[in-house]
């Protein structure tokens, strides 16, 4: 039994043990490294506020400098928040943020 299973597992594409994340509203698909079918959605300008350290969560307090690598273009150009399980008093994962403008 154990070796039919393995078998099976042998032959299966790749793909089919990829977990998938979803998509924003706009359609575009949050990466995995980002979400986990339920750590992203879309969050008003006011959510986000930038100061000279970086992007302030305003519900959290947290800052994420300018710098960091958790810190994503927006392929919409509007603010994306992933945080730990969807939470909004969580850290944050991935932030998507529109291109600044000068």
């Amino acid at each position: 039994m154990l070796v039919t299973a393995f078998t099976v597992l042998l032959f299966l594409p790749p793909t089919q043990f990829q977990a998938l994340a979803h998509d924003a509203p706009s359609g575009w698909t949050y990466p995995y490294q980002c979400c986990h079918d339920m750590d992203c959605r879309p969050v008003s300008a006011k959510s986000v506020a930038e100061r000279p350290e970086g992007y302030v969560i305003t519900g959290t307090g947290e800052v994420v400098g300018y710098r960091d690598s958790r810190i994503r273009q927006s392929p919409d150009g509007l603010f994306h928040w992933c945080s730990v399980a969807g939470k909004s008093d969580s850290r944050t994962i991935c932030l998507f943020v529109p291109p600044r403008s000068f």
